[in-house]
């Protein structure tokens, strides 16, 4: 896709990174950009290393994770077309990235290196203004999430976690909302075991609540799982 077509999806798109931005501001953001595609299960950014880039999807899937200093991979906000990643390279003191981020999906981004970001907030200050906004908004995640890891059950964390990507990353269909996901995967993202997330997940399919198969989940409705939980 040139450029101007791609910025002409982009426009489409309503992004938020963009809000506020004029068409010939965003026009020149976007040409300021390189364009980078990932495979599945590709690493984008890694936890400690200097926070030279920000990405944003434009297609695809990602997702943020962290390692422990024990070794253990923990899931966190998966990501879809219209997120950034990688804020801290605005700064204006060099940073290291806080999280890794991968590819779930063959994915591709719009990267900007950290000079030429920084110069784009100068030029148009609205760009930090969504930036920070951006940052509000994970912070409000991060405060929701440690909530229910202090007062919340197992079982009503993943609930949780299964509406929330049903939200995100679900597609619509007559039964229900169906997305990808393992058991692993919503073990590492709920604070559980695998054991658990699959005993909790056969119960809620005997209930008629969901729907599982080999890494995927059809979630009837959100209501229903909820009763299910109570």
């Amino acid at each position: 896709m040139s450029r101007r077509g791609t910025t002409a999806v982009l426009s489409a798109m309503n992004l938020r990174f963009f809000e506020g931005l004029a068409s010939q501001e965003l026009e020149a953001v976007r040409l300021a950009a390189t364009e980078r595609r990932y495979l599945a299960s590709s690493v984008i950014t890694s936890q400690g290393n200097p926070a030279d880039h920000l990405y944003l999807l434009t297609h695809g899937r990602a997702r943020y994770f962290y390692i422990t200093k024990s070794g253990r991979k923990t899931l966190l906000l998966w990501l879809t077309p219209g997120e950034i990643l990688g804020t801290a390279a605005i700064l204006s003191r060099p940073s290291e990235y806080l999280m890794s981020a991968e590819a779930i999906k063959d994915s591709s981004f719009l990267v900007w290196d950290r000079a030429v970001i920084r110069d784009l907030a100068v030029k148009y200050p609205r760009l930090l203004e969504n930036v920070l906004i951006w940052g509000s908004n994970y912070l409000g995640w991060y405060l929701a999430d440690h909530v229910a890891l202090v007062c919340e059950t197992a079982r009503e964390r993943l609930a949780q976690i299964l509406i929330q990507l049903a939200g995100v990353i679900g597609q619509t269909s007559p039964e229900g909302v169906e997305f990808d996901v393992t058991n692993e995967e919503l073990a590492s993202a709920a604070n559980i075991t695998p054991f658990t997330a699959s005993r909790l997940l056969s119960e809620w399919q005997t209930n008629g609540a969901v729907i599982k198969w080999r890494g995927r989940i059809l979630l009837r409705s959100p209501e229903q799982l909820l009763q299910r939980v109570a």
